[in-house]
């Protein structure tokens, strides 16, 4: 049965102001509002005949370096230009207006950073950042647009500093999301497809400890089994209005208590 959005907004409103922990994921459809292609997307140009799949692992980049570090250097030149769209500012603004409140991202653009969001952990590191390929340690003032890989001090080439397909997440960054799932008393769900795990498992285990789940999506996803709340449309249209009805029942910068 079709759900009404008003309605569902004002249910949504209702739990987070009677809510003290908020945790929020956030996935490639965020991103994909403000003209991000997501990886499952065609691609264009020189890139249209490579499998981005293909290129985001260890194994790709151990088998042409060049190949993948100009793939990046070329998504990175795309999301310069790129700005953070009203689902990002509303996170922002939402985040302004509780003590206890986190935001996991499976996005690498640093769009939400941009946005203001500062109660952040970046599951899939960072666009922006570089580490050493052998040793895992941080790379600092890498030069953009080389047409290969620089090499680290010890001697290692440098990478991007992010999760590839096939490679563990930080195990500081999912110790934590896991135990920030296990206590939230709203878990918030936007633009991921909840098919790659261990994220997609997050709202799932809030759900098991008694968290309130909302998903915010274009269409339903496996979510859907555990959200008691379904917001149906792009971010930047439902998370601002969920933001305004809040602010009418909750003010900003609520302390609680």
């Amino acid at each position: 049965m079709p759900r009404d959005l008003q309605t569902e907004l004002g249910r949504a409103a209702e739990f987070l102001a009677a809510a003290r922990k908020i945790v929020v994921l956030t996935g490639a459809g965020v991103s994909k509002e403000s003209g991000i292609p997501t990886f499952r997307d065609a691609q264009t140009g020189l890139w249209a005949q490579y499998d981005p799949q293909k290129l985001a692992t260890a194994e790709g980049f151990l088998r042409d370096p060049s190949l993948v570090w100009r793939w990046y250097d070329f998504r990175r030149k795309m999301i310069r230009d790129i700005k953070p769209n009203a689902g990002h500012f509303a996170l922002a603004e939402m985040e302004r207006m509780f003590s206890q409140f986190k935001l996991l991202t499976q996005n690498i653009d640093g769009l939400h950073r941009a946005a203001g969001s500062t109660q952040l952990i970046e599951l899939h590191g960072s666009i922006d950042r570089f580490k050493c390929f052998d040793r895992g340690h941080s790379a600092q003032d890498v030069l953009f647009e080389l047409e290969e890989p620089p090499l680290c001090e010890c001697g290692s080439l440098i990478r991007p500093d992010i999760v590839w397909f096939g490679e563990a997440l930080d195990g500081h960054s999912l110790q934590e999301s896991f135990r920030l799932s296990e206590s939230a008393d709203v878990f918030i769900v936007v633009g991921t497809s909840a098919l790659v795990y261990p994220a997609a498992s997050f709202p799932l285990v809030a759900s098991d400890h008694g968290a309130k789940v909302i998903e915010c999506n274009m269409e339903e996803t496996p979510i859907a089994e555990v959200a008691d709340v379904f917001l149906e449309g792009p971010s930047g249209n439902t998370l601002p209005n969920l933001v305004a009805l809040l602010k009418k029942v909750r003010p900003r910068n609520h302390e609680d208590s």
